[in-house]
C-alpha cells in the first residue's frame, strides 16, 4: 500500500496541497508548512490532484 508523505523541510507554505484537498492536508500557521492530518483517508481522490498542485514536489505517494 502506498505511503502518503509531505517533506515539511521542502515545504514553501503555499497551502496549495489544503485548497486542493482540505480532508488530507491541513496547514500549520506557527510553522508556516503544511501537514498530513492524523488518520486522514489518505486514498482521497483528491490527493493526486494535492500533488500535481505542489510547486515543490514535496508530497509523494509512494
Amino acid at each position: 500500500m502506498a505511503e502518503l508523505q509531505l517533506d515539511q523541510e521542502e515545504c514553501i507554505g503555499c497551502e496549495a496541497c489544503v485548497e486542493a484537498c482540505p480532508e488530507v492536508f491541513g496547514f500549520d500557521d506557527d510553522e508556516t508548512k503544511a501537514f498530513i492530518i492524523e488518520g486522514a483517508d489518505t486514498s482521497a481522490d483528491c490527493v493526486e490532484e494535492a500533488i500535481a498542485s505542489c510547486p515543490a514536489g514535496c508530497i509523494t505517494n509512494d
